[in-house]
């Protein structure tokens, strides 16, 4: 099943930081579409639920040195 999931991420400074972030979960299977904008603290992920998870997801944000905010 296709789940759409927007994160507040922080700790993203620049285009550099949205790229990077973008390019590693665009990498992960089962990841249909990423964006990361930095301006609004957020990224926005398509993905599918049978091949990965909103933890990996989180858990590969993390590993790029950014915050994902949850409440």
């Amino acid at each position: 099943m296709i789940e759409s999931v927007s994160l507040t991420v922080t700790g993203m400074k620049c285009g550099g930081c949205e790229a990077n972030v973008t390019s590693k979960l665009n990498a992960i299977d089962g990841v249909v579409s990423a964006k990361a904008s930095n301006k609004d603290n957020q990224v926005d992920v398509e993905f599918d639920t049978e091949k990965t998870s909103l933890d990996a997801i989180a858990d590969i944000i993390h590993d790029a040195g950014f915050t994902v905010e949850t409440s």
